[in-house]
């Protein structure tokens, strides 16, 4: 891992000294956990563009996917 320096505010410094101890995790863990977290919501941000855009060009037909409906199990209703 690297260190590295970063300029916080004061309360949300605070914030993450508070949901760091209630996590009992480190407050370099925390905020590395938020990154990454953020990172994967951009992620799948880009994903689901990605895929609306695919639709939009190509849209679902009529009776498209009726080949799958025998295979599908909602579990007990």
């Amino acid at each position: 891992m690297k260190t590295i320096q970063m300029t916080i505010d004061e309360p949300l410094l605070k914030a993450v000294d508070r949901m760091s101890r209630a996590r009992k995790t480190t407050r370099s863990a925390f905020i590395r956990y938020a990154v990454e977290a953020e990172l994967r919501r951009e992620q799948l941000q880009i994903r689901e563009a990605r895929d609306a855009a695919g639709y939009a060009r190509h849209p679902v037909e009529n009776g498209e996917f009726g080949i799958w409906e025998k295979e599908q199990d909602w579990g007990p209703e």
